[in-house]
Order: structure tokens, then C-alpha cells, then sequence
């Protein structure tokens, strides 16, 4: 009989413990919608934070129009990659036939994402100022831009203000593109693709960049040499 006891008693114990285990796992499980609404919200604060906005209204209506951007984003990726992936099945081994279809549904998912853009410049325009609104494109894509203008005038410190200013369109325009990019990669991919260009209209001036690369190398060594 004790024994009997004792095990209903270990049975009463042990059922508790997994209820309570389960109590506690539902409510630390996060529902993945919600838990990408605070990862987006985190990330869209994290800009406005960098805007200089004391308007408490102002800075949530501006984060969460970036925070919809995101999310906008998110949807029109979402989709042309599912749609990508169901045509890459249904092709088969033709590649020719995948590539095609591949093609026109990236061409559609680009139309939908121009259309956003402007959308989304054009909400932000109306609570921020042009200077505000660059910080929002330099917040959304780390701040690539100003970082590899620095490098080339590190580099090439003879530039002439024209080629400055031609490096600063390519790299304005890198950043308008690298705004929509679905992923950290696909942003920098944009940045190293207009890299390539500004390279290229470099050379074309007459600009070894090789050898300019090399060069501020050793002038960067010899500084840490002289610091030490």
C-alpha cells in the first residue's frame, strides 16, 4: 500500500512538473509573425534614433513607416521567391525555359518594388527633411555609401571635384537600389555592382587603382608605425 502511495505520489509530481514545463514553453514560444513585427520595429527605432526627432508622435509615425517598409519588402520577396522556386520545379532540367520565367517574374516583382519606393520616399518626405530622409537610406543600408566614398578619397586623395561628385552619384544611386535588398548580401551586392562601375570610369581616367590601393596600404602602415 505505502508503495502504491509512493508512486502515485511521484506520478502527481511528475505530471505537475510537465505542466508547468509546458505553461512555461507556451509562453516563451513567440508567434514568428510577432516576433518579426518586434525585430523590424527594433530595427526601424534603431534609425530614428539617429534622426534628432523630439517629437515623441513624430518618431513613432516615422518608425513605423519604415517599420512598413520592411514588412512591404518582406511580402513582394516572399512572393517572387516562392513564385521562382514553383517555376524552377515545373521547368525541369530545361534551364533555358527556368531562366525565362525567372526573368519575368523578377521583372514584376521590380515594378511592384519601384512602385513602393516612391511610395514610401514620398510618406517619409512629408514628416522629414531631405538631410533626415538620407539618414533613413544610409540607416537602411549601414551606412555603405559614405563609408566607400571615404575609402576612394583615402586612396585617390588628388581627385578632382568632378570625379568626386561622379563617385557620389554612383554610390547615391547604389544606395536607392540597396534600400529595397532583401537581405544584408543582396544590399552589399548592389553596392560591389556600382563599385565596378565607379572602378571602371576611374580607369578610364587614367587611374592605376591597383597601385592606388597598395600605395594607401603602406601609408596606413607607416601612420600605425609612427604611433606606436
Amino acid at each position: 500500500m505505502k508503495r502504491q502511495m509512493k508512486m502515485l505520489v511521484v506520478s502527481i509530481v511528475l505530471i505537475t512538473i510537465s505542466a508547468v514545463s509546458a505553461s512555461q514553453e507556451s509562453k516563451t514560444t513567440e508567434d514568428p509573425e510577432e516576433a518579426y513585427t518586434r525585430v523590424i520595429n527594433q530595427r526601424a527605432q534603431k534609425i530614428v534614433d539617429t534622426l534628432g526627432i523630439t517629437d515623441a508622435e513624430k518618431a513613432k509615425r516615422v518608425r513605423d513607416i519604415i517599420a512598413g517598409q520592411y514588412r512591404s519588402l518582406r511580402d513582394i520577396h516572399d512572393s517572387r521567391d516562392a513564385q521562382i522556386k514553383t517555376a524552377k520545379e515545373k521547368a525541369g532540367d530545361d534551364k533555358s525555359a527556368a531562366e525565362a520565367a525567372e526573368k519575368e517574374i523578377r521583372d514584376k516583382a521590380k515594378i511592384q518594388q519601384d512602385k513602393l519606393h516612391k511610395e514610401y520616399l514620398k510618406k517619409l518626405s512629408v514628416e522629414l527633411t531631405p538631410e533626415q530622409v538620407d539618414k533613413v537610406k544610409d540607416g537602411m543600408t549601414y551606412g555603405v555609401l559614405q563609408v566607400t566614398y571615404n575609402q576612394y578619397l583615402a586612396m585617390l586623395p588628388d581627385l578632382t571635384d568632378q570625379q568626386k561628385a561622379e563617385i557620389m552619384k554612383f554610390l547615391v544611386e547604389a544606395r536607392e537600389n540597396a534600400m529595397d535588398g532583401g537581405s544584408s548580401q543582396e544590399k552589399h551586392n548592389w553596392f560591389r555592382k556600382y563599385k565596378g562601375k565607379i572602378n571602371n570610369y576611374l580607369s578610364a581616367a587614367g587611374y592605376d587603382l591597383k597601385k592606388a590601393e597598395q600605395d594607401l596600404k603602406q601609408r596606413q602602415q607607416a601612420q600605425k608605425t609612427e604611433t606606436k
